[in-house]
């Protein structure tokens, strides 16, 4: 006769109790994942759900099928998540961000990877200088567009390489792709004088941003490194700070309509071009970030967040908090005739005196990190702001063309006024909503 013990199955049924309540309080989350280089689904790619309550710890992991489909049972559904997907060696997130609660379906593109591509060029650079009197502080900003057919990611051991003055001391570093969240990554020192980032160049634009110091006696001649044909080369210092360019004619000065910034462009840059300046005198560059949210500057805190230090590797630490405008739109509107007020360049600065900002958390088993947003958004909050930032990146070109125009003198001051006018009244609205 085969005795059961009774309090074994109690247990038993009371686990099982518990296991079907569980249950039957998960949200069921699916998904798709496209290999845009090849037009069809993506098979067999790792995919990873992280739980973004308490850092970013995995709560989940699967492949897709053939189909490229996957799905995960969140277990705590009431906490944003996040959705990672692994195709051959390159991370890649959903365009919207976060898995808030209450979504139930997210899509993925995905691209094959390459160690070479054609296509791949920086198009903007960016230097924004500014001093206490000790030292030279430089926000460095790049602008790589990965024009590829068919869209490839290009991943190699170097994807991609800066040069900096000797002597720089980096402070803080973010890499952000297109589409994508700012994250930390950390410059790797190379050869004198070289660094380069293990960021992989997705199809689009990815955006670098380095901020560094030099020592500084009062002045400094600066010599930029320009690698392929560039757009632009733009420099933004205070006002109380001379600029000498070391070849008449390299540089065009740029309006601010608030007085404080002098901003010089070069146009149609080469690496044959001599792009190399003089600075001299003290001062700083003002907190248009402020300015433009009205004076407040505060974020919600993420609690839990933990902040990516990446130890032993230089700079680390910038924590840009998710809708923060990146650092190109900053840039541009920076140079666009007195916009700089609405989207502002000192990202570094500001994110370094402000208390409270959303800090970032590391991503499981990469080197990558994401801005946690600390509450829900309404279930159509990223349309809007797809929506509204698509206006605002064809707002800033004509913006652009517009200065360029006059600059060269092909617009009458009339028409140039007219036009401006439209096209500002237009950028508030749109900024109004992004930010709202």
């Amino acid at each position: 006769m085969i005795r059961v013990n009774p309090c074994k199955s109690v247990a038993e049924l009371l686990a099982v109790v518990l296991l079907f309540g569980a249950l039957a309080h998960a949200d069921t989350l699916t998904g798709k994942v496209t290999n845009a280089t090849q037009g069809k689904p993506a098979a067999g790619d790792d995919v990873v759900l992280l739980n973004l309550s308490q850092g970013m710890s995995e709560a989940d992991r699967t492949k897709t099928d053939a189909q490229g489909q996957f799905k995960f049972d969140i277990k705590d559904p009431g906490v944003p998540h996040l959705v990672r997907v692994n195709h051959q060696g390159v991370n890649y997130f959903p365009e919207g961000g976060p898995i808030r609660p209450g979504m139930t379906t997210v899509e993925i593109k995905v691209y094959d990877a390459a160690k070479k591509l054609d296509g791949v060029s920086t198009t903007v650079q960016v230097m924004r200088l500014q001093s206490d009197g000790s030292t030279l502080q430089v926000l460095s900003l790049y602008a790589v567009n990965n024009a590829s057919k068919p869209p490839r990611a290009l991943m190699n051991d170097r994807p991609y390489e800066i040069t900096l003055p000797e002597g720089a001391q980096i402070d803080q570093s973010v890499a952000q792709s297109a589409g994508g969240m700012p994250i930390n990554n950390a410059p790797v020192p190379a050869e004198k004088g070289k660094f380069y980032f293990v960021f992989p160049l997705r199809p689009g634009e990815t955006r670098f941003e380095v901020a560094y110091h030099i020592p500084y006696t009062g002045e400094a001649d600066i010599h930029p490194s320009v690698e392929g044909n560039l757009q632009h080369f733009a420099v933004l210092l205070p006002k109380s700070m001379q600029f000498t360019q070391k070849v008449e004619g390299t540089y065009s000065p740029m309006n601010d309509d608030k007085g404080q910034t002098n901003i010089q462009v070069a146009t149609g840059v080469t690496p044959q071009k001599d792009v190399s300046f003089r600075v001299s005198g003290t001062g700083m560059l003002p907190d248009e970030d402020t300015a433009a949210n009205g004076g407040g500057g505060e974020q919600p805190s993420s609690a839990g967040a933990e902040q990516d230090t990446q130890a032993g590797r230089p700079g680390g630490g910038l924590g840009t908090p998710e809708g923060t405008p990146d650092p190109l739109h900053k840039y541009r509107f920076g140079i666009l005739a007195g916009c700089g007020a609405l989207l502002a360049m000192g990202a570094f600065w500001v994110v370094s005196r402000n208390n409270g900002q959303p800090a970032l958390a590391a991503s499981a088993g990469g080197s990558e990190s994401i801005p946690i947003q600390a509450a829900p958004l309404p279930a159509n909050a990223a349309a809007q702001v797809s929506r509204s930032a698509l206006l605002l990146e064809a707002l800033k070109e004509e913006l652009f063309q517009l200065e360029v125009e006059r600059q060269q003198g092909r617009i009458t001051p009339e028409d140039y006024a007219k036009a401006k006018a439209a096209l500002d009244e237009t950028l508030r609205r749109a900024v109004s909503r992004t930010t709202a």
